[in-house]
């Protein structure tokens, strides 16, 4: 077992999965991350392993057949993996039996079930695992939080969001039997969103699909809507496509006012909030930061100061399951009851963490992000 010693001052990571957004988001963010370190790479891909390798002075690099080499090398702390849905349970489990920490992409897995094998070795193992949830740490959505809190609005009655975008046929977020759909990619940040806006859980959920006739969307559909039913009689609702404009927007209806996030979801780039209250809007402007680096800055003070993740496994277990949820009421046409859960602790401003954005995009190596664009 990796054990962290008393004076290390950095935590060293292994990025497991080179895909688009590894590559253009993950691994540039080591640059802002002071406390964390990129010290592997795993890939089956020869060209990206060797040429990420040069771009960042990566020394150790493997193949998936060598994962647990790179596991017991003692060259590494952490993982910081990236690899399609349905492999998130079995990389985070070989990681956690070798004493590796854990930092997984959201969704956690494709099902509950594999979830809670994720929370139990790694309970077991004595290591930190979290979910990849970016916007836990990002200002805008957090002042969100607490300008609900606040009560400027009065009491949060109303959820609603869109996001959307072009995906093109064949990439991974088309293919249901590794963990796509839009459910999965990008219903999962509304889902979220809600829960962390009314710092509650949905109690039961609905959900539909339709789709065009084109063959890219054979094995997903092409747009999801949901609705969610929390505690004290407020809903939430959103509609998520992979053949629409890029939008990326929520909005939080109360009592009193309205508070619209747009872009909420946004990985990079300049976020804005339209508060309007009594028919007088006000605007406000949040910078754009490295969110990845906020992540890996986060995780590593955990790690280092042996504290638990915020979102951790159980807050990737709650969405997980309410994925499910919302497929079961697709097969069905009928609304599906989720169990009661206990969140000791939900996200809020005091985990903001601020760095500067990527000066540009670095150039990527047999990727291209989900529209198509190399």
């Amino acid at each position: 077992m990796t054990s962290i010693q008393a004076s290390q001052d950095k935590i060293r990571y292994a990025v497991v999965g080179l895909g688009w957004f590894a590559q253009a988001s993950a691994l540039p963010a080591f640059a802002h991350a002071e406390n964390s370190e990129l010290v592997a790479l795993v890939s089956d891909d020869p060209t990206k392993r060797e040429a990420i390798a040069k771009q960042y002075g990566v020394q150790h690099t493997y193949s998936y057949d060598q994962y647990e080499d790179c596991l017991n090398s003692g060259e590494v702390d952490a993982v910081y993996i990236a690899l399609p849905n349905h492999l998130h349970c079995e990389y985070t489990v070989r990681a956690a039996h070798a004493g590796i920490h854990v930092l997984c992409e959201k969704p956690m897995a494709v099902t509950e079930e594999e979830c809670q094998q994720m929370i139990d070795a790694c309970d077991r193992n004595h290591v930190k695992l979290m979910i990849a949830y970016r916007l836990h740490l990002e200002e805008a959505n957090m002042q969100a939080v607490e300008v609900l809190k606040s009560g400027q609005i009065g009491e949060p009655r109303i959820f609603n969001s869109v996001f959307t975008q072009q995906v093109e046929a064949g990439n991974i977020r088309m293919q249901k039997a590794i963990g796509g759909g839009t459910l999965d990619d990008i219903g999962i940040y509304c889902i979220n969103a809600a829960r962390y806006l009314f710092q509650a859980d949905p109690i039961e959920v609905f959900a539909t699909v339709a789709s065009k006739d084109e063959p890219r969307f054979q094995q997903v559909a092409e747009m999801s809507s949901g609705i969610l039913r929390f505690p004290d009689d407020r809903l939430a609702a959103f509609t998520v496509s992979f053949g629409a404009a890029k939008t990326s927007t929520y909005q939080v209806i109360g009592t009193k006012g309205d508070l619209r996030v747009d872009p909420a979801y946004a990985g990079q780039g300049e976020i804005q909030h339209h508060l309007t209250i009594e028919g007088e809007t006000q605007t406000r402007s949040f910078e754009s930061r490295d969110q990845l680096a906020a992540e890996f800055i986060y995780f590593s003070d955990c790690i280092l100061q042996n504290k638990s993740p915020e979102p951790s496994g159980q807050e990737g277990l709650i969405d997980v399951r309410i994925i499910q949820a919302l497929y079961d009421s697709i097969k069905s046409g009928r609304f599906v009851q989720l169990p009661p859960t206990q969140r000791e602790k939900r996200p809020g401003l005091e985990q903001s963490i601020q760095r500067p954005p990527l000066e540009k995009q670095p150039e990527l190596v047999n990727a291209a992000d989900p529209s198509g664009q190399a």
